[in-house]
């Protein structure tokens, strides 16, 4: 069984209903999870980072067990700026104004964000396997265009997306190594990819990752820095190292940041948990 010691709860922040998982004591940390997944992929690290530091770990808007709320047109609703309040609220029920934080893929451009609007809150920012996003757009190639063509694919207008991924959702997104995940852990992804309005909320995660959150960027690039330290992991097996200098990107986005790659692919906390945990509780333990 996964999780054991942790407690199973969800929080009304009076916008949405997040589900979340918490446990251990100490200093708060925050753990974000990625797409199309939910807060079960840290189930090995949450338990070893338990023993020093009270984990949280919620299901994004849009994602897992938490609400799908209506969308907007110009996709705020599942902005990563909308996701970052989400986690403010849910620290705030737990006492927490200030905490750290670690995000793997969209929970990674959640937690940057959160540093960027509330630098007061974040004490630590821990990055897995990503960039910033108006980075990632202002630098189109071919080869990105090839790679991360899902970005263009989940972003098109409502509802082809939907439609074509809703023929056959567990084969679209899981459609490669599923033994690289815990069978406990594919379950609960495969049971939330198939409840109504999943499938659309994933998508105008992408959406909003396209428009508004490229806005975002935009606007801060260059006039806002991360002022927390900061720590950017990323796979050696995956595109980000072949494309750009992961280190140098972020310091243009943060003053004080270091990191590494990790052999493993794409989905670090589950391919490499020992190594990934290692990384992390280094990095927060100080």
């Amino acid at each position: 069984m996964l999780f054991e010691n942790f407690h199973l709860h969800t929080i009304d922040t009076g916008e949405v209903k997040i589900r979340l998982r918490y446990g251990g004591d100490g200093p708060p940390l925050l753990l974000l999870h990625g797409h199309p997944q939910t807060h079960v992929m840290w189930h090995h690290i949450a338990p070893l980072l338990a023993k020093e530091f009270t984990v949280v770990m919620p299901d994004l808007r849009g994602y897992g067990d938490s609400s799908k709320p209506q969308t907007t047109s110009d996709h705020f609703t599942y902005s990563k700026r909308a996701m970052a309040r989400d986690q403010i609220a849910v620290m705030k029920e737990f006492g927490f104004t200030q905490f750290a934080v670690a995000g793997h893929d969209r929970g990674g451009r959640c937690a940057y964000r959160l540093a960027l609007d509330f630098p007061e809150a974040i004490t630590k920012l821990a990055v897995l396997d990503i960039i910033p996003t108006g980075e990632a757009f202002r630098h189109i190639n071919k080869e990105f265009a090839m790679g991360f063509w899902h970005w263009f694919f989940l972003a098109q207008p409502y509802d082809l997306p939907e439609k074509l991924i809703g023929e056959n959702p567990g084969n679209f997104y899981f459609r490669g190594n599923r033994s690289i995940f815990h069978p406990e852990a594919l379950a609960d992804y495969l049971r939330c990819i198939h409840q109504p309005g999943t499938i659309h909320a994933m998508c105008e995660d992408y959406r909003a990752g396209a428009s508004i959150d490229f806005d975002l960027d935009k606007a801060d690039r260059g006039v806002k820095k991360i002022t927390c330290p900061v720590l950017a992991l990323w796979s050696n097996e995956g595109e980000l190292p072949q494309w750009y200098d992961v280190l140098s990107v972020w310091r243009d986005w943060a003053y004080e940041v270091n990191g590494c790659g990790i052999n493993c692919g794409h989905y670090l906390a589950e391919e490499a948990p020992e190594e990934t945990y290692q990384q992390l509780y280094n990095f927060f333990k100080v």
